[in-house]
């Protein structure tokens, strides 16, 4: 599939996938190919200019990414990706701030819940869930469905300025750890 030119890959984590992002660069042919979780997103053969960019959109929500390609010295190139405009390190560092993940186990299936807490939308595994809010004496709670099992973020207020507020899962009543991702 991808040949002896693959020169980089990178996972980005959007809210409905963690996308794996291949670039294979044929340096003396100038070929170009982007592949998303192994799918060829972009593909160029026979391209005289052997550094540039290359831009395709991720995910659902098409988020715009683009491969940077410099020279460094010779025949050495180097290969920046970056997201929604930024780097990759400062997407996924703002990435931290605008959403909260968890990683659990439902009836022996890997689920990935991911909350958009600047719009409350809620994602698991891809899919946007149909949610419910309202208003609780310590804060908010937003009430989503797994198959059969309730599930509660809960947004209450960290107690410090500085901290804001803290989100938690709870599948049918129990917390669920966050993940790091």
């Amino acid at each position: 599939m991808l040949g002896g030119d693959l020169v980089a890959t990178w996972d980005v984590a959007l809210s409905d996938n963690v996308y794996k992002i291949e670039f294979a660069h044929g340096t003396t042919t100038g070929k170009r190919i982007v592949y998303v979780n192994g799918k060829v997103v972009v593909r160029k053969d026979w391209l005289f200019k052997l550094v540039g960019k290359e831009t395709f959109t991720v995910g659902s929500s098409n988020t715009k990414a683009t491969i940077l390609i410099e020279a460094v010295g010779g025949f050495a190139y180097e290969y920046t990706l970056e997201v929604d405009g930024k780097s990759l390190q400062k997407f996924t560092d703002n990435r931290a701030k605008t959403s909260k993940t968890w990683l659990l186990k439902v009836k022996g299936e890997d689920c990935r819940v991911v909350l958009e807490k600047d719009t409350m939308d809620i994602w698991c595994n891809g899919q946007k869930m149909d949610t419910k809010g309202e208003f609780v004496e310590d804060g908010t709670e937003t009430h989503f469905m797994l198959g059969e099992h309730e599930c509660c973020i809960k947004a209450t207020s960290g107690g410090k300025k500085k901290s804001s507020i803290v989100h938690s899962l709870l599948l049918d009543g129990e917390k669920v750890p966050a993940s790091t991702q």
